[in-house]
C-alpha cells in the first residue's frame, strides 16, 4: 500500500494507473475503521481497478461542543486493516494539505441540509460537503463509496455531485451491524459494556416500526409508541418515516420508505435508519 500526506505525490501516482486506463474508486473516512468501512473498501474493490482510502478528520463537519478534540485516533491499526484488505493507497493528509491558505468554498445545499441530523447540528453537512468536495477534486475518482448508516449525508453528497455536474458514481454500502443489531460506528467505543447492550434497542425499536408499517398499522400511533420506547432508553434527537428519495412526507407515489433517527446515549450520539420498500406500490 502506498501512503500519501502530500497531494502532488498522490495526484502523480493517480495519474500513473490512469495512463494504464486503470479505474480509481475512493473510500473517504475520518479513520476509526471498523468492519463497516471495511465493507467498504471491499465493494469498492469490485468497482474499479485500483482503491483509495483517505483517513481525514475534517474539522469544518464538528460543530461547538462535539468530539473533534477526542476524535478516536487509530492510525496505526487502521493502516494494518487497510494492508490486510489490499487497498492500494491511503491519502492521509493534513488540514493545512487539505485547506491550504486561500482555500474558500460556498456549496449550495438544497432544504434537505436543515432538517434531521442537520437541525441539530448546524453547518454539519456544508462542512461535510466542502471536504467531500475537496477530496474529490483532489483524488478525482471514477467512483466513490459511502455507507448508508449516514443516510442524509449520502442524499446530500449524490445531490450534491448532481448540481456540480461531477463525472463521480457514487455507490453505496449496506449498514454492518454487531450481532446485537447496533450499527457500527466509530464512536461504539465511548460506550461501556452496559451502554453498548442499552444502544442495541435503537435498531430493535426503528425495525418494530417498519414491522408495524408493513402490517398496515397507522403510522401516527406507530411513531408515537416509538417515541415513548426509545425515550425509555435514550435521549431523543428525532424520528421520521419519510420518502427514502427525497427525505420528504411520504406520499402515494412513494416507493421506498425510510426510517431514520438519532438519539444520545449518555454523551454519545447514535444514529441509524432501515430504508425498505413500500407493499403494494
Amino acid at each position: 500500500m502506498h501512503i500519501f500526506n502530500d497531494v502532488v505525490k498522490l495526484q502523480l501516482a493517480l495519474d500513473s494507473y490512469r495512463k494504464k486506463n486503470e479505474t480509481i474508486a475512493f473510500v473517504p473516512t475520518m479513520g476509526g475503521l471498523h468492519e463497516g468501512h471495511l465493507s467498504l473498501v471491499r465493494l469498492a474493490k469490485q468497482k474499479a481497478d485500483k482503491v483509495v482510502v483517505s483517513i481525514f478528520v475534517n474539522p469544518t463537519q464538528f460543530g461547538e461542543n462535539e468530539d473533534f478534540d477526542k476524535y478516536p485516533n487509530t492510525l496505526s491499526n487502521d493502516k494494518s486493516l487497510l494492508i490486510d484488505n489490499e487497498v492500494d493507497v491511503l491519502f492521509n493528509p493534513d488540514a493545512d494539505r487539505v485547506y491550504p491558505d486561500g482555500f474558500a468554498t460556498d456549496i449550495k445545499l438544497d432544504s434537505t441540509e436543515g432538517i434531521l441530523c442537520g437541525a441539530s447540528r448546524p453547518g454539519h453537512f456544508q462542512g461535510v460537503a466542502q471536504v467531500v468536495k475537496r477530496l474529490f477534486d483532489i483524488v478525482k475518482p471514477d467512483v466513490a463509496i459511502f455507507g448508508q448508516k449516514d443516510y442524509q449525508q449520502l442524499l446530500i453528497i449524490k445531490q450534491m455531485v448532481k448540481n456540480l455536474s461531477l463525472d463521480i458514481d457514487i455507490k453505496s454500502g449496506d449498514i454492518v451491524r454487531q450481532k446485537s443489531g447496533l450499527a457500527m460506528s466509530t464512536r461504539n467505543q465511548y460506550l461501556s459494556t452496559n451502554e453498548a447492550i442499552t444502544a442495541a434497542n435503537l435498531y430493535k425499536i426503528l425495525n418494530e416500526l417498519k414491522q408495524g408499517y408493513l402490517n398496515n398499522q397507522q403510522l401516527d400511533l406507530l411513531i408515537n409508541q416509538a417515541k415513548k420506547q426509545l425515550e425509555h432508553h435514550f435521549k431523543l434527537d428525532y424520528i421520521e418515516v419519510l420518502d427514502a428519495n427525497t427525505l420528504r412526507q411520504i406520499t402515494d407515489n412513494t416507493h421506498e420508505i425510510a426510517i431514520l433517527s438519532a438519539v444520545f446515549l449518555g454523551p454519545v450520539r447514535l444514529i441509524d435508519n432501515i430504508i425498505f420498500r413500500r407493499k403494494n406500490v
